[in-house]
């Protein structure tokens, strides 16, 4: 495996948590679309390498799961998919509900420890590919959730090996951590698109929403979006109860499935509570570089850039196909 070195002049945080928006402005295809119908009468937006029909019953699929308000247009998830479509292999994303481009039928949304529709799609993946193997990764706030979907089914997941980047795997700590310095910039970027989105969910569904749409402006931070929105929409009693019972840090010891960690100790994101403590089971590889950012990793040289999650993520999933 080759280990992650950030390019010459680019080991800042920042630089690397935000360079792959400025090194990769569009997409690097254009996917084919899927609606998929949930059981509760609403939907799931998916978006695909390639056609399904015909795909070789030996092959792998790379399933994807994005981050917090991410989408197939976050650099992450083209450059993934893309690099799975590379080696030959089917990939397919499932957006999270309401951050495909069109807001979802129903109040509830998703979270970091919201399995439910992942279970779905995945269950209704191997009826439609019922010999492939399911690679799957799952990018920050969609890493926490793979992290308790895995903890959750473990040997009945679908999924026959994972990996996660730069996953909050404590979500107390990670709210705090982003009210801090620079990281406000980050929370801001990211509360603006929540609210935008939850002010046109009240805007079709007032009856259901826990807020009406002159409280939304008054957000301020992740943590207040958590405590009124997030938290009494899921079924949590508040934003508290939310972060403990979803943070998946304390559920690793329950994961069976071959499952690789990477985290960098300069996540802007996120603090030390989110690095393992405790000896981790044979199964979870544990990757922690010093640089890195927030799913950055931006390896090269400034003049020729590149993005090191896009050759890794492949090299561990043929490696632990090959053992």
């Amino acid at each position: 495996m080759t280990p992650f070195e950030p390019a010459s002049g680019l080991r800042n945080a920042h630089l690397q948590t935000l360079l792959p928006r400025f090194i990769r402005r569009n997409p690097l295809f254009t996917p084919i679309e899927q609606r998929l119908e949930t059981p509760d009468g609403d939907f799931l937006d998916l978006a695909w390498t390639a056609p399904i029909d015909s795909y070789p019953a030996d092959r792998p699929v790379l399933v994807l799961f994005h981050g917090l308000e991410g989408s197939f247009r976050s650099p992450y998830a083209n450059g993934l998919l893309h690099a799975a479509s590379q080696q030959g292999w089917l990939g397919v994303m499932m957006h999270f509900r309401g951050c495909s481009g069109e807001i979802n039928r129903l109040a509830r949304g998703y979270h970091s420890g919201e399995t439910t529709d992942a279970t779905f799609f995945l269950n209704w993946l191997r009826k439609q590919l019922p010999d492939n193997p399911f690679w799957a990764v799952g990018v920050s706030l969609g890493g926490n959730m793979l992290v308790n979907y895995l903890a959750e089914h473990q040997s009945q997941s679908e999924v026959q090996a994972a990996q996660v980047i730069s996953p909050p795997l404590s979500l107390s700590s990670c709210s705090e951590r982003i009210q801090q310095g620079f990281s406000r910039v980050y929370q801001q970027y990211l509360l603006n698109s929540m609210k935008k989105n939850l002010s046109k969910k009240i805007a079709v569904l007032p009856e259901a929403m826990p807020l009406e749409a002159g409280q939304v402006e008054h957000i301020r931070t992740l943590w207040q979006f958590d405590e009124l929105v997030t938290a009494p929409l899921h079924g949590f009693k508040d934003a508290d109860d939310y972060y403990r019972r979803c943070s998946g840090i304390s559920k690793l010891q329950r994961i069976t499935t071959p499952l690789r960690i990477i985290h960098a100790a300069d996540d802007p994101f996120m603090t030390e509570a989110v690095i393992p403590t405790e000896p981790l089971p044979d199964n979870i590889d544990y990757h922690l570089s010093d640089n890195g950012g927030h799913v950055g990793f931006v390896t090269g040289s400034w003049r020729n850039p590149e993005l090191w999650l896009e050759k890794t993520v492949p090299e561990w999933f043929l490696k632990k196909a090959g053992s």
